[in-house]
């Protein structure tokens, strides 16, 4: 069996999963993730777009189209008087005619990887409909209360409570029932 590249995986279905930082990715893969995340959310912005960019993207081609994008992004979360670099996934999205193929949870693997790699803790905010797909490969609900560190001072997003999953990596104790807070960014906070 041959061994796939450093910057690539395989998928259950075959094909393979490549991982490039948004900085080489051209214009057209670039402007065909933005399509198709856009296509998988009906409630998508333009934040969330520019959410998904700036770190490592984990993408999936079949025929030479794009079915698959996932990325990983640096945040900073403060937790117990501690400011921790986070990897934060963004835009996990699998085009619908291809979903229940091992995609997905390929793309989140490779960012796992990453994360695991590179940061103190893995993050996201998981739709209702993900939660579990999440759960079922160790990413653990946040129970404590969730803030934003804001221009205005910190501010509560007592909406996303009960929404935001980590992945420990072991470098750094967490306590899931403590508040966590994330950094400033427009749109969504979380």
């Amino acid at each position: 069996m041959t061994e796939a590249p450093p910057n690539t995986s395989t998928t259950s279905a075959g094909t393979e999963v490549r991982i490039a930082h948004t900085s080489d990715l051209d214009t057209a893969t670039l402007k065909a993730a933005r399509t198709l995340l856009y296509d998988v959310f009906d409630d998508m912005t333009t934040e969330d777009w520019e959410h998904a960019l700036g770190g490592l993207h984990a993408l999936v081609h079949e025929d030479g189209e794009l079915i698959g994008h996932a990325s990983v992004v640096q945040r900073r979360l403060l937790h117990d008087s501690r400011a921790l670099r986070c990897g934060y996934v963004e835009g996990v999205g699998v085009r619908a005619d291809r979903r229940g193929r091992g995609h997905g949870a390929a793309m989140v693997a490779a960012l796992e990887r990453v994360i695991r790699g590179g940061y103190d803790l893995g993050a996201l905010g998981a739709s209702d409909e993900a939660a579990d797909f999440y759960a079922s490969r160790g990413w653990q609900l946040w129970r404590g209360r969730s803030w934003a560190l804001t221009p205005n001072g910190l501010q509560r997003t007592a909406d996303e409570d009960g929404c935001i999953y980590v992945l420990p990596t072991g470098s750094t104790p967490l306590d899931l029932d403590t508040d966590l807070t994330c950094d400033w960014r427009d749109g969504d906070l979380w």
